[in-house]
């Protein structure tokens, strides 16, 4: 069973991420694509990571602007494998996003 962050462990994997915020019980973030077709191809891409991972997030289709949620719930909260997917998210995220204005 992997552990939950302390506030300190959460703090510290944050302040490596994009955008993302919340607590020891998960982390979120909201991003804008430039367009629905767009914004479906992150959701798939993301899927497939996850899968890889065999660790999902849950996501949030609206229109052009997703939003991803982290937790480990078969640990109760936030686990390093949480922050692990964030940065994958981000990478993902970043790819789409390359020719896009930098505030999302």
């Amino acid at each position: 069973m992997v552990e939950v962050l302390n506030p300190g462990e959460l703090e510290q994997g944050l302040s490596a991420l994009r955008g993302w915020t919340g607590d020891v019980h998960g982390i979120t973030r909201t991003v804008k694509l430039p367009s629905f077709p767009a914004a479906l191809a992150v959701v798939a891409r993301v899927g497939e990571a996850a899968e890889s991972m065999d660790h999902h997030p849950d996501m949030d289709i609206r229109y052009r602007h997703l939003t991803f949620t982290c937790c480990t719930h078969a640990a109760g909260g936030l686990t390093d494998l949480d922050l692990r997917l964030a940065r994958m998210i981000d990478e993902i995220v970043a790819e789409a996003t390359a020719d896009q204005p930098a505030n999302h």
